[in-house]
């Protein structure tokens, strides 16, 4: 399915007497702009689809997640990892699954394998393993359609983050969800096996490729 994105945010500064005596003394333009993050951009994602959205802090990435989220949502379920609430008083081993084997089944693609993490609770892990506790209860999701994540794997080491993206893309694949991924880091590449690949610079400059494209 195609979806169009586009995107502007608009700029003013506040005219205060300092801000005026600077302009003044430096000689700089007070007047509204508009800057164009997406003009028109078209991107083909199918369902299943992972799609890897990549580039620099501060060019627009996340805001283009969000915008594909919204419009995904008309007619699909999608769920955000960043919104995933955990259970501040359950142990790990009882925030998923239905038994103990499901659990530590799914606590395992989500790279938590340690009996010793498994009976602490949320506040007592740190934000790498809070992290993948989320991705655990993602995994277990069966009804979202979507499941996307901005800035994934920031909080992991880029080995842990990497085996992690191997996994999330393999679960993905195998229940027919389509991942939608948001990072700087543009070593994940091979993990993830993208469908497509948006690598966003700044301005409205953007970067897809993939066999759709």
């Amino acid at each position: 399915m195609e979806y169009v994105i586009n995107r502007a945010f608009s700029s003013s500064v506040e005219r205060t007497p300092r801000v005026l005596e600077l302009a003044e003394g430096f000689g700089l333009g007070l007047t509204n702009k508009e800057f164009v993050i997406y003009d028109n951009l078209a991107i083909n994602i199918d369902q299943g689809d992972v799609v890897y959205i990549t580039g620099q802090s501060g060019s627009g990435k996340s805001v283009l997640l969000k915008d594909l989220a919204a419009e995904m949502n008309k007619s699909l379920s999608v769920m955000d990892l960043n919104q995933i609430i955990l259970d501040p008083h359950l142990p790990v081993i009882d925030q998923v699954g239905r038994n103990t084997v499901e659990a530590t089944g799914l606590l395992a693609k989500a790279g938590i394998s340690d009996a010793w993490i498994y009976i602490r609770k949320p506040g007592e892990l740190s934000d790498g393993q809070r992290y993948r506790l989320k991705l655990a209860k993602m995994i277990e999701n069966t009804v979202a359609d979507v499941w996307i994540a901005d800035e994934f794997g920031a909080v992991l080491d880029r080995v842990t983050a990497k085996i992690i993206a191997f996994n999330m893309q393999k679960v993905a694949r195998s229940l027919g969800k389509t991942l939608m991924v948001a990072t700087t880091h543009t070593d994940l590449d091979e993990e993830l096996g993208p469908d497509l690949t948006v690598t966003k610079r700044f301005r409205e400059k953007v970067e897809v490729t993939g066999e759709k494209q």
